[in-house]
């Protein structure tokens, strides 16, 4: 009988575990920083990709790369790139709309700017800088950074 209920606990235990780890959502944070218009725009491709697979995004821009959040953002973040022509601007956007995704600046790229946040495109927000360091260490968080 103490085998038969041992038994079952064990059972028991490991079919909620994989049901856990089943439900466990996937969560990533994509960093970018790059000038470059075509690394903005894969970072982009591969977090779509990381979305439309059930993964919970989050993206943080900083440096040059902050400019993809600005309302009045320069060609390189708005011209459309092969093969495609997509810009990151555009995919970032889709991303931000289709899937939820949360987009924001760093603490720090506004103030060097000499710029607030109402330069910024509707719905991208400016990063706490506690909240991401959480978010970074996260034992479940992915990060990607480009």
């Amino acid at each position: 009988m103490r085998k038969l209920i041992l038994s079952a606990a064990i059972t028991a235990f490991a079919a909620g575990t994989a049901y856990a780890s089943s439900e466990a959502e996937e969560k990533l944070v994509t960093v970018v920083t790059s000038a470059d218009a075509q690394t903005q725009l894969m970072a982009m491709v591969l977090t779509m990709q990381a979305a439309q697979q059930g993964a919970q995004t989050h993206i943080m821009l900083c440096g040059p790369a902050g400019d993809l959040a600005l309302k009045d953002a320069p060609a390189s973040a708005t011209a459309g790139q092969p093969p495609r022509d997509m810009s990151p601007q555009g995919l970032m956007q889709m991303i931000r709309t289709n899937t939820g995704a949360t987009v924001e600046v760093c603490a720090i790229y506004l103030p060097g700017k000499g710029a607030d946040q109402s330069v910024l495109l509707d719905g991208i927000g400016v990063a706490n800088p506690a909240d991401m360091a959480r978010r970074l260490m996260d034992d479940d968080t992915r990060i990607l950074n480009y």
